[in-house]
């Protein structure tokens, strides 16, 4: 009887064991077969693909969606080094035209724009209260020139030389308080009080608590575009063409408004 009793409990030992294996294979062979779809993002468009990484890998278990935020000179840098890439979105077209004067993606799509707003601390120190008063800023941050929200913020000084005062433009520049790579530190500089004022994009403005933000007149107001394009010899060019079909269906212009985004 005891050895019948052993043999039952050694039988179902490995029962079980066979049971966890194959429970463990089943997961790993999930994990193998898991898509990778890697999207290089402009800063300013972080709240959008991370919204769109939830709800996408929400409803499709098996694509992992992983992204690379950086400053849209950095990414073109980086895909032009060969660094694994399945979608780019640039904050303007300059740098995609870039890498499309390379061969190295595939034709871009415009899928969404966005606007400039001025930002100052919560304290506002220089008591700013409209664009005209803008040289009281003694402390100005903006993006670098290479920097798409640098070179757009550039614009608008030029555009606003008349209101600000004969030669004023250039007289805040000479004095800027630092430079940034990406947008959100340039938002982050104002939001920490390193900063009087900096121009940001109107989505980074809308997304902290911790800034105030000071009315541009829309006449003088600039409008970046966002390109999108599939990376040539993506891993994944059927999963990156499907999210930007999403981005173009009704439910991702949706989305674009939601978050503050224009439309393309």
């Amino acid at each position: 009887m005891r050895v019948a009793q052993s043999v039952c409990v050694y039988v179902l030992v490995l029962l079980m064991g066979l049971m966890t294996s194959c429970t463990q294979n089943a997961q790993q062979d999930q994990e193998h077969a898991k898509k990778t779809l890697r999207v290089f993002a402009a800063t300013s468009l972080s709240p959008l693909f991370e919204a769109l990484e939830r709800s996408l890998e929400a409803r499709n278990p098996t694509l992992d969606v992983q992204l690379n935020l950086a400053g849209s000179q950095t990414l073109r840098r980086q895909i032009e080094a060969g660094a694994p890439a399945d979608l780019f979105a640039s904050a303007d077209e300059r740098h995609m035209s870039a890498l499309i004067g390379q061969g190295l993606v595939e034709a871009p799509v415009l899928f969404a724009r966005n606007s400039l707003a001025l930002i100052t601390p919560l304290d506002n120190p220089a008591q700013l209260k409209q664009l005209s008063d803008l040289p009281r800023a003694q402390r100005l941050v903006l993006g670098g020139e290479e920097v798409p929200v640098g070179r757009y913020a550039r614009q608008l000084l030029r555009s606003a030389s008349r209101l600000l005062g004969e030669g004023e433009p250039e007289r805040l520049l000479a004095r800027l308080a630092s430079e940034e790579p990406n947008a959100g530190l340039v938002r982050s500089k104002v939001a920490l009080g390193e900063a009087d004022a900096a121009f940001v994009y109107a989505t980074d403005a809308l997304n902290s608590e911790r800034v105030r933000v000071i009315p541009i007149p829309q006449a003088l107001n600039v409008s970046a575009r966002y390109p999108i394009a599939v990376v040539k010899g993506a891993s994944a060019p059927v999963e990156a063409r499907r999210l930007i079909a999403h981005l173009r269906s009704a439910e991702g212009l949706a989305l674009l408004k939601r978050l503050g985004y224009l439309s393309p």
